[in-house]
Order: C-alpha cells, then structure tokens, then sequence
C-alpha cells in the first residue's frame, strides 16, 4: 500500500463543487505506519482513506449517500453556510469545473450576489473579483487565482478573503511542495491574526498541518475550531486525528460527540467501530458497523469491516457472509477482495482463495499484497513454477526512494528461497534430509526474525529442476479406502486442537496436517517403546524427544511455507549466543491483544506478588503504603501509579517467572519475563518475552532428556502391562515433558499447535484418547507458561482433556510415514478435499 496523491479540484478529489479536506490525506501516511504493526487491518484503514477522499469528509454525491448529509454537505476551503448547501440538487452546490469563461463570469457573479465565499464584503465590486478568484480556485486555476488574489491584496493588503483564499490557492497547488505549504499556512495564520474567531480558518489550517506530519498542531487548531463553534464535522476531523496517532479512546470520544450532533453518519459510526476494533472490543465494533448500515444499507465498509472483525473472532461463516455482501454491491472492490482472499488462504482454503488474489491482480495489477499471496498459494500447493513466477514480480517492485518497503516486498525473497529448496526436495525421502542443517544458518536467523534481506555471501538455491514435475491434485476417491479412514480421523483429531479464542480463525489445512502428525507420533512412539528404530535425518537409530516433535514440526512446516518453524538452537552460534527473543504485546498504547484477554488477570495477580516480595526487600518503610495502594488495583493500567513509589521503577518495571526443576528439586529455571513501561493510560506498554539463549536452552534440554528417558523407560512397562497407575505414570510425564518444552519455546513459530499434537499422538501411543475440546479462551502454551509448576500444568491440561481409552481401531490405520514419504504426498493429502468424510462420519470412536 502506498500513500495516494492529492486529486486536484475538479478532478477525481471533488464531489459536486466540494473539495476534499486535506486533514484526511493524513490517513495514508497513518495507513503505512499502522500496516507494520497490523497488518490484518492496514485494508481497513486504506479503504477508508480512499472512500473518504471520495466524500469530502462525510459529504458526497447524491448518487453515493443521498440527500442525508445535506447538513454536513460543506466544504472548510470554500465554506458556505452549511444550511443552504443542498447536495439533492441546489443550484448553489452545484459544480464550477467548466472551463467556459462566460461559466465562470456568471458562477462569480452568483457566488458574489449570494455572498458564498468565505469573508465576503459590503463592497459588491470587492465581492465580485474575490468571487472569481474563487472559482478560478474551483477550476484548478490555482497559479491564476493567486495572481488575482495578489492583485486585490496589493490595493488593499488586509483584505482577509483574498489572504484566506490565497492560502486555500496555495495549499491546492500540492503540499508536496514545501514553499506551498508554507505559504498556505502563513497566509492562513494572517488570516487568524486577523479575524480570530473563525473556526473554519483553524480547520483549514489543520489540514495543512496534518499532512505534514504536525499533528499535534492539527489537534490544537480542531480544539480551537471546536470551542469556537462544535460541529459534526470538527468532532468528526479531530476524531479522525486521534484515530491515526492511535489515540483510539479520544478518537471514540470525538465520534461519539459528533455523531451526538447529527446521528447519521455512517462513516463517522464505522470509525466508531474502528476504535473499538483497535482496542480489541469486536462485539462493540460489530455493534457500531451494524449500526452503520442501518443508516446506509449499500455501505461496503461497513461490510468489508463487519466481515474482518468476524474473522478476528474466529466467526469463518459469519465473516464470509459479509464479505460476500460487499463483493454483491461492488464485485471490483479490491481491498474486500484481498481481505477475504487472505482469509480463505488462513482457513486453509487455498483454491478459493488464489481465485480472490487473481480477481484482485486483474483490477489491480501492482497490489504487492495480493501478488505476495497469489505466490505463496500457489507454493503451498505445491504449484512451484507459478508461484515464484509471482514471488519474482513482488521482489522487481522495488520501493521508491525514501519509500518504505512493504512487509511482503521484505519477506518475499525468503519464500522464494525456501520454495525452491522445497521443490528440490519434492521427491526426496523426507527421513533422507534435515532443513534445520540444510539452510544456511544466517537465511535462517534472518527469517526467523523478520529482517530485511541483506546476507553476505548469500549462495542463492538453485532454480527449479525441468525434470521435478509441480504437485498434481490428488482425488481423495483416489486413496485407498484405509488411507480415506486415515485422513478423516485427522480431521477430526486436528478439530480438537482448535482454540475457541478472538484472533485464532480455523484452519481445516492445519487441522490435518497437525492431525496426521498426532498419528504419526503415536505410531513412533509406540514402535519405540517396542524397542524399535526409527528413520531420521539420514541415520537408523532409537527416537529421541526431539525427533518426536519432529514430526509435527514437519507437518506444521508444509501447512503453511510461509512461516520459517525453525529450531533455535541450530541457529548460528553467535545468533544463539545473543539470545532469540520471543515478545508478545499484550497492551501497546491502547490495543490489546484480544488473544491473551484470558491471562490478564492472572499475570496481574502474579505482579502485584512479585511488587510486594519486591519492595518488602528494597523498601520495607514503604511497604504499607504499596500494599494499601495494590489493593485498588484491578487492571493493569492501575500499576502507572505503583511505579512511582520507587526511583528504580518509576519509568517502568520487568518480572520474571521461574520455572521449578524436577530433575533438580529446589532449582529453578527462568521461565518469561513481564514487562510494563509508560507514564499514563494509553501510553503502556504491557509485553511478556522469552529469552532463549544458549544457556537456558541447554538447561531445560537437561530436564526434558531426564523426562523422556523416564518416559520411554515407563512406556515400555506399559507396552506389558497396563495397569492403571503405570498409564497414569506415563500421562503425567507427557505432560510434565510438553511443560518444559512450552516453557522453553524452542521454536521460532507453531511451538503450541506442535507440543499440544505431541501431547495427544503420545497420550494415544500410551492407550489414551484426549476427547474434550481445549476450553474457550484457553491457550494451551500460556496455560503452561502460567502455571506454578509441571505438576499444576498436569492437573489443567487433564481437567478438560476428558482422557479415555483408545479404540482399538487405530491400530488398524496405516502407517503415516510409509504412506506420505515425501514433500509431494504431504502435499497432495493437504490439497485433497475430504468433505465426505461429514457425511459419511467416517471417525474412529
């Protein structure tokens, strides 16, 4: 996405004689700055930058909103009163675009008798002349309408409509022009110093000012402008101020007042649900575009933002339906296409939504996003040819000088690689090879941790082979009718690994892929506790732990190529040396992270405890008044003022969990760390991080090899004899190895998924079958990062596993690993549609 340029008058930028107010131009550039941190939004916000350049703030052509806003149907640069502007057909609004002078001689003369420019005079000469500077404005005739200005200004110099509309002249020339902007704003700043107590001078110099970045000076002028005179449309203007500096709360404020002030307003009640979106509140937002489109039923943002906030629910169907009312009203709307193909694509809807990524090329042939997307379906597919053919075009894009790189233009040459690396080993039997050892170590630091790509001596993969053919689709029918069984109980066993959390959407690829790795874990398991040898990396030798979460991370890899699921500790040694650091935002400003809503309360418990062990050792005097103060406190923001208790934490303050040992009772490991930082509410910061370094990888290693060796050791006392305490034993020890592992978080991404298809692949090889689904608003990996210890983590994990015992049908399945060998069959199985398995609820119970 890249910042627009400002239509001229009579251009694409005016609505029926109305000029865009430049103050909204400010949300390209806020666009840019939000995609980084929000990427899932950054359509919301640049949809609505164009929609409003289109509607001059709220006013726009009777064919778009119809006669409701002729209340707020004006214009700040040429601001008549707002009462006589009729956008239904009023000669007064009528457009001055034509060039015919004898036109524009008697829109002057109109415009002159009807006193509608800003500052008119007594004099009917003076008003005449000012009045055909303004439309010559209206004409895009800016260079001559500063020469008649100037003309009029040098018999009278304190003429205050020719200063007024001589900077309006200014200011349409182009603020990419410096001079231009600051002869705008001088003009204008005259024109207060003049006449201060005209609101419309202060918004006209805030839309100056918020384009070039002076916001704060913006938000200054709107307030003036405001106790001057509130209106609708200035709450609506600062409002959308705030909303792009990311001061969402006043932003929902402003709206709110300035739809008090005229009710009916779709747009300023869409960026009332857009404030309430950032804050991570989506049923108020959903509620706010709703209620948008009470007030215009045709509003496709409206739709196209009800559709994302489902999506961040997790609501599949619900934002399906929203999107496809959008694309109803307007087929050719790009963002809502590209919104909707991304999340088909997160689904694990690839076919469908590689038809949404072309759609949207084909209207849009540059969109990076879309291009970027379209590539990587393809990969994931395993369609090679065609989707680095639209890696490559993402990778020539190059940004313009002093441009940001887009995200996709900085991850695309990594895919790239990786996809052809992919390709190459297509064929390859998948225990014949090892990607963690096979790319260079610095490709695989840098891509873990998103950074552009500049690696010195780089040796680039080689290109796609003639002789390795793409993935070919593979009819489900196709499979045998014991490999069919196979892929449903995947299915079915992925589904229960779901959580029922904003911000985790269903993914049915996913599903299967980490269903299938459950199965072959426990078919590796299994064959290790019978004193088996596995296959892996090239060598015959008996499992470890790490070649058991292998497997899943293999499935998790192929799932979804654009995720580097990488180890950390086969990252270069002076990477590892450093430490990879795996930070969650929990609060930032005022977004929340909706994921984490669940753990707030938890981890606030948990720092008001480590405050009080804190200041009882650094501060015993003081220790009363804390305890006094903690008491009042029920959310985080509340901690601001604990802070300043202490000198050493009044900026801010970390605690770090432990994480006891089992191997080594009474020793502890770091566990994460809690941070929170700011000066005032919606200036926090609230994150929790894991350092893994080398040291503390080699700690927990120690005590998940103590546990599987005991693991393995009981497994096969099992394999004998299956009393009830020994499987009770083996269940615990699962568990107790996964807390490690979380804890740890070892991998660069899909370390819960991965533990949680260990957990259930192990518990099955052990003859138990994890039936209950994970609770609403659980994550399994914060469960276990939160708890006191393995022991606790056990009991939370076992409370809604609802554990029985296996059916004896499983092992009657096929062998995971004999059946999909290779890249290729993972692929294809991923690719097959297997929605019969429903209807012939072919589910092992």
């Amino acid at each position: 996405m890249r910042p627009g340029k400002m239509a001229p008058a009579g251009g694409r930028g005016a609505v029926r004689g109305l000029w865009v107010p430049l103050a909204l131009l400010a949300l390209a550039r806020a666009a840019l700055a939000l995609t980084e941190q929000y990427p899932a939004l950054s359509l919301l916000q640049q949809e609505l930058h164009r929609q409003r350049q289109g509607s001059a703030g709220g006013c726009a052509s009777a064919g778009e909103w119809g006669e409701q806003y002729s209340a707020e149907c004006d214009s700040s640069f040429l601001h008549f009163h707002e009462s006589d502007c009729d956008i239904g057909g009023s000669s007064s609004c009528e457009s001055v675009l034509s060039l015919n002078t004898e036109k524009i001689l008697n829109q002057a003369k109109l415009l002159a008798e009807q006193k509608r420019f800003p500052f008119a005079t007594d004099n009917d000469n003076t008003n005449e002349e000012l009045a055909i500077a303004y439309v010559l404005i209206g004409n895009g005739l800016y260079d001559e309408a500063i020469r008649h200005f100037s003309t009029m200004l040098q018999e009278e110099p304190e003429l205050v409509s020719a200063i007024y509309g001589r900077g309006i002249a200014y200011g349409k020339k182009g603020l990419h022009d410096m001079k231009n902007a600051e002869l705008a704003l001088f003009e204008l700043s005259r024109v207060i110093s003049l006449e201060p107590d005209h609101p419309e001078v202060f918004e006209q110099r805030a839309e100056i000012l918020s384009p070039l970045g002076r916001i704060s000076e913006a938000l200054s002028d709107l307030t003036k402008a405001i106790q001057l005179q509130p209106s609708a449309r200035l709450y609506r203007h600062r409002g959308t101020l705030y909303f792009i500096s990311e001061d969402y709360a006043t932003a929902h404020e402003d709206f709110q007042h300035s739809l008090e002030l005229n009710k009916n307003q779709p747009i300023a009640m869409l960026y009332k649900g857009l404030t309430f979106f950032h804050r991570g509140l989506l049923k108020e937002a959903i509620e706010s575009f709703k209620e948008a489109l009470k007030q215009k039923a045709d509003f496709i943002d409206a739709y196209k933002s009800l559709g994302q906030a489902y999506r961040e629910l997790g609501n599949f169907d619900a934002a399906t339906e929203n999107f496809q009312k959008a694309l109803l009203l307007n087929q050719n709307h790009v963002q809502t296409l590209q919104l909707k193909g991304m999340m088909l694509y997160h689904h694990g809807s690839l076919d469908e939504a590689l038809k949404n990524f072309k759609r949207c090329l084909q209207l849009e042939p540059y969109n990076e996003v879309c291009q970027y997307m379209k590539g990587l379906s393809h990969v994931a597919m395993g369609q090679f040819y065609e989707g680095i053919k639209a890696q490559t075009k993402v990778m020539l894009n190059d940004p313009l000088p002093g441009q940001k790189a887009s995200p996709e233009y900085l991850k695309v040459k990594y895919l790239r690689e990786y996809s052809r690396y992919l390709h190459a080993h297509l064929d390859t039997p998948l225990a014949e090879y090892n990607i963690d050892v096979d790319l260079p170590g610095n490709f695989k630091d840098h891509w873990a941790k998103n950074l552009p790509f500049l690696i010195e001596n780089y040796e680039e993969q080689p290109g796609l082979q003639p002789h390795i053919k793409d993935v070919l689709f593979q009819n489900f029918e196709s499979y045998k009718p014991d490999v069919q069984e196979l892929v449903c109980v995947a299915d079915h066993l992925g589904s229960m690994m779901q959580y029922e959390t904003p911000g985790f959407l269903p993914n049915k690829r996913i599903h299967r892929a980490m269903g299938l790795a459950t199965l072959e874990v426990m078919q590796a398991v299994q064959r290790t506790w019978a004193n088996s040898k596995v296959r892996m990396n090239g060598k015959t030798r008996l499992m470890q732990w790490r070649d058991m979460f292998d497997i899943a991370v293999k499935w998790r890899r192929i799932a979804d190529p654009d995720q580097p699921v990488l180890w950390l500790d086969q990252m270069p040694a002076r990477s590892l040396s450093r430490g990879f650091n795996n930070h969650i935002n929990l609060i930032r400003g005022q977004v929340i992270n909706m994921r984490y809503l669940e753990y707030f309360e938890k981890i606030l418990h948990f720092i008001k405890d480590r405050i009080l062990v804190y200041h009882g050792a650094n501060n015993p005097k003081g220790l009363l008044e804390v305890r006094e103060a903690l008491e009042k406190v029920h959310k985080v923001e509340d901690l601001l003022p604990i802070m300043k208790f202490n000198s050493k934490t009044r900026d801010g303050f970390t605690v770090n969990t432990k994480v006891p040992s089992l191997k080594d009772q009474g020793k502890e490991y770091d566990g994460f760390t809690i941070t929170i930082t700011g000066d005032k509410v919606g200036n926090i910061l609230f994150s929790v991080e894991t350092q893994t370094t080398e040291e503390r990888t080699q700690l927990y290693h120690a005590e998940i090899d103590a546990l599987y060796k005991d693991l393995t050791a009981k497994g096969k006392i099992l394999i004998l004899s299956a009393e009830l305490g020994e499987v009770d034993a083996v269940c615990n020890l699962i568990l107790s190895l996964v807390y490690y592992f979380y804890n740890l978080m070892p991998l660069s991404r899909g370390s819960s998924v991965i533990a949680y298809s260990v957990i259930m692949g192990a518990l099955m090889a052990s003859g138990k079958e994890v039936s209950g689904k994970i609770p609403k608003g659980k994550l399994v990996d914060f469960e276990a990062m939160t708890a006191p210890g393995s022991e606790a983590f056990s009991k939370i994990a076992r409370s809604w596993m609802n554990l029985k015992s296996i059916s004896p049908s499983y092992k009657s399945l096929p062998s995971v690993s004999e059946t999909f060998p290779t890249l290729r069959t993972m692929i294809e199985v991923l690719n097959t549609d297997s929605s019969h398995c429903l209807k012939k609820a072919i589910v092992v119970v």
